[in-house]
């Protein structure tokens, strides 16, 4: 009896021990699995350049198109800007055009590193895997990244991203779509139910999902009835596609029309069928004397300036900069009085002190509903591990913290209540 007792007690502690044993395993496991926050993972530490003498110094900019696009011009003209600014030869600026988000990036960003260039930028979100591979290639060399969201992580440090707070940007622009929207019902033109605004997407990647969103918001503060509707070109630049989507917004009764793509295809739609429109990087008045309302911009000379600075003094470029409306880097265009609604000057004056105060926040979550709820929590893909895995938090104090935790935008919410693919 002792035998049989001792063998089945001898069999117990076996698999007890099993037991014990399989769940460490699995923990273990779990653990590797882990998706880590971007609070938690390893951080980027930025490389300090040497001071740089301002004879020897050069810049090269690497562009997907050319001054035809509304964005890539906007870079341009902002480098160029900073380059009379500073007293920089033109051979000490060197601009890469209609560069394709390929290997012809890499070639690029060799090409102007063999020509002495002390500082590579590139504009384009799909250049990114192309400015790190050359960014490790030439650790001498520091390599500058607008829109992009792996340098926090990618532990080069000669690499960095920018972006800015366009968001807040794209606020104030639509107060002045709102504006006219209002305009446009107490003159009778249309009942409040039919105030729609028609969206021209390029993608639905976070950084239109984002600036849509933002710029709905802020017409909504304006005029409450306001909705929108939103059709994607698939295309970051394509004057046809643009131009085509517009007129299809227009037809389905949309009665104003703003954009996140990089053509002047959505404001002469609008010019062309006597419709309010509030365009991107670029003031439109000279296409749309009639119909152009404003644009919101990012303004990239603080950007160039600052890194510039950096080299001919030395010292250490951000490795995830995001500017700021308050320090210049977001910025509206001028006001077209002629197509505006009167006032409207005035209320932008008067939300952008509240914005910059912090009493007006651009993804208040008691301004907007998601499928009639309040947004209490989100998790957002801050990480960029290739696996577009949600990882952080992003609602914090009753507010999306668009752009706190990453430069590049990471507002992915398809789409707040109001808000519709067309």
């Amino acid at each position: 009896m002792k035998k049989i007792l001792c063998a089945i007690l001898a069999i117990v502690m076996v698999l007890a021990f099993t037991a014990c044993g399989s769940k460490d395993t699995s923990s273990k496991s779990e653990k590797a699995a882990k998706v880590l926050t971007i609070d938690e993972v390893e951080k980027t530490v930025a490389a300090k350049m040497e001071k740089v003498e301002k004879d020897d110094f050069k810049i090269g900019l690497i562009c997907l198109h050319d001054e035809n696009s509304t964005y890539d011009n906007n870079f341009i003209q902002a480098l160029k800007e900073v380059q009379k600014e500073l007293g920089l030869k033109d051979e000490q600026v060197l601009i890469k055009t209609n560069i394709n988000e390929d290997d012809a990036c890499y070639n690029a960003a060799a090409e102007l590193v063999d020509k002495g260039c002390n500082i590579v930028c590139a504009d384009s979100f799909g250049h990114e895997s192309y400015m790190i591979q050359a960014a490790k290639e030439f650790p001498d060399v520091q390599f500058c990244h607008a829109t992009g969201t792996r340098a926090q992580t990618e532990l080069v440090s000669n690499y960095h991203n920018a972006f800015a707070s366009i968001y807040e940007g794209r606020y104030l622009a639509g107060v002045a779509a709102g504006m006219k929207l209002n305009e446009m019902i107490d003159a009778g033109k249309i009942t409040a139910d039919k105030a729609v605004i028609g969206y021209v997407g390029a993608f639905d990647y976070a950084e239109v999902v984002s600036g849509m969103t933002s710029f709905y918001l802020g017409a909504k503060a304006i005029c409450p009835s306001a909705t929108m509707k939103v059709v994607y070109t698939s295309s970051w630049f394509d004057i046809a596609k643009e131009k085509e989507s517009a007129l299809k917004l227009i037809n389905s009764g949309c009665v104003l029309i703003s954009q996140h793509a990089d053509s002047e295809g959505a404001p002469k739609a609008c010019e062309e069928k006597g419709v309010p429109n509030v365009a991107y990087n670029i003031s439109t008045i000279s296409m749309g004397p009639t119909t152009a309302l404003i644009s919101s911009k990012i303004d990239w000379s603080v950007y160039f300036k600052m890194i510039i600075d950096t080299a001919l003094k030395g010292g250490t470029i951000p490795t995830d900069y995001c500017g700021t409306m308050k320090e210049g880097a977001v910025k509206l265009t001028e006001l077209n009085e002629k197509a505006a609604a009167k006032g409207t000057q005035e209320k932008i004056d008067e939300i952008k002190a509240k914005l910059e105060s912090g009493e007006v926040k651009v993804f208040d979550t008691k301004t907007f509903t998601v499928d009639g709820k309040e947004l209490t929590t989100y998790t957002a893909d801050i990480v960029d591990a290739g696996d577009f895995v949600p990882d952080s938090e992003a609602v914090v104090d009753g507010q999306f913290a668009e752009s706190s935790k990453r430069s590049a935008p990471y507002f992915a919410i398809k789409y707040i209540d109001g808000i519709e693919d067309l």
